[in-house]
């Protein structure tokens, strides 16, 4: 079979809005520079649709206009690298997904513990944010709670009191174990998001982690979170005003 139609039947079986690279294709067709110029033909002419350099996707048509693949799939190879979890969609990229806001942004967040410079793939600006604790496929969801309390000021179209709401919600469907683990990851997070996690734990009757996350509070910082008193009963021995 010849490159080409080998690419194209390869292509005709993959899912909408799938994200691929040469690569995927070089098990049967080991002539990497035909590969490439066979996809950038077919990019051309629309049968596949370009997402970044040496990056392409199956692009799925609709009334509105030709649909972008989702946020995963656009960032898949910065999240995994052989099977193994190297990065997490976070901040912007998951606040939507938590439900802790409507609005959508270009903007994709992912957290690693090494970070690289901005990059740009078609209409997405993609940042990277610190993440101090080792990353794991069974610990990614918990950071992304971690997080989403960390950077609860930056959430956009709700307010602080919303959010602690929406995050109680979240926090009361974890399990003991998830819970402990929480506690335990947080402690390479800033004061400010173990302050608010105790206090979001108090809210929620539990109250096994208080030692724990207040062992390294300094007890005359005062962490800033407008509106989190209305919610929150304990506000003030966490030092949130």
């Amino acid at each position: 079979m010849k490159t080409t139609d080998y690419i194209t039947v390869t292509i005709d079986r993959l899912p909408k809005g799938y994200v691929f690279t040469y690569a995927d294709f070089t098990n049967e067709v080991n002539k990497k520079e035909a590969v490439i110029k066979a996809l950038n033909r077919m990019a051309v002419s629309g049968k596949i649709a370009k997402l970044a350099k040496g990056k392409y996707y199956k692009p799925e048509q609709t009334v509105f206009g030709r649909l972008q693949p989702n946020q995963f799939q656009v960032v898949k190879d910065l999240l995994e690298d052989d099977g193994k979890a190297i990065g997490y969609l976070t901040g912007y990229s998951i606040f939507n997904e938590l439900g802790l806001t409507t609005q959508l942004s270009n903007t994709i967040q992912i957290g690693r513990n090494e970070i690289r410079p901005v990059l740009q793939r078609e209409q997405y600006t993609i940042k990277f944010i610190k993440q101090k604790n080792t990353i794991n496929k069974e610990n990614i969801p918990l950071l992304q709670l971690l997080d989403a309390i960390r950077f609860i000021k930056k959430i956009p179209d709700t307010t602080i009191a919303s959010a602690c709401l929406r995050l109680l919600s979240l926090l009361k469907k974890r399990s003991e174990k998830d819970m402990a683990t929480m506690v335990r990851l947080s402690q390479k997070y800033p004061p400010s998001t173990r302050a608010l996690l105790g206090a979001l734990l108090d809210e929620a009757g539990i109250f096994q982690y208080q030692e724990a996350l207040r062992k390294n509070l300094n007890p005359i910082t005062t962490y800033k979170l407008s509106g989190v008193a209305s919610i929150l009963k304990t506000t003030q021995k966490w030092n949130l005003i």
